[in-house]
Order: C-alpha cells, then structure tokens, then sequence
C-alpha cells in the first residue's frame, strides 16, 4: 500500500463523500454514487469527474470494484484506513 496515494485520495472532499456514501451502503454503481452526491450534496458532477475520483480511491485501495454481468459496483475496502490507525494509536 502507498500510504501517499491513502492520504491523496482522502484529501479531497468529494473522495470523503464518496466514501461516506459506500459505508453507508456498499455495492453501488457508478449511477447511484452521481445520484447520491447530487441529491445529498448537491454536487452535480459528470460521470467522467466521478469516475476519475473513484480511480483515485481505487489506487489508494479504499475502493474496490467488481463486475456483474453489464454493472460495476463499487465497495468501500476499510483496511488501509486501520492500518493507518494501528500506525500510530498503540493500545
């Protein structure tokens, strides 16, 4: 994992919103990421600039993505944000 590509991806608002969306419910398309930015937060984005942001959290591996039949679905991967955390919170 490429801690830079982690903190790049996370620096944005848009990407944040994105992933506050898929941990609210995982699997979506890229129709209903749009549709949840445009509605929730009122961010009318083409589905190009919204791809383009979900290739960023692809690299950073915060999210993964898989194919069924004609649909891609996109999931949040939780687990470079805990390695992350174990980094530096020692318990």
């Amino acid at each position: 994992m490429d801690e830079d590509d982690l903190f790049k991806a996370l620096a944005d608002p848009t990407r944040r919103r994105i992933l506050d969306g898929l941990a609210e419910r995982d699997g979506q398309t890229l129709f209903e990421i749009c549709a949840r930015l445009a509605t929730d937060h009122g961010l009318g984005m083409s589905r190009q600039a919204v791809s383009q942001h979900l290739a960023v959290l692809e690299a950073a591996d915060l999210v993964r993505s898989r194919r069924e039949g004609r649909y891609k679905f996109h999931d949040l991967n939780t687990e470079p944000l805990r390695h992350i955390v174990t980094r530096w919170l020692r318990t």
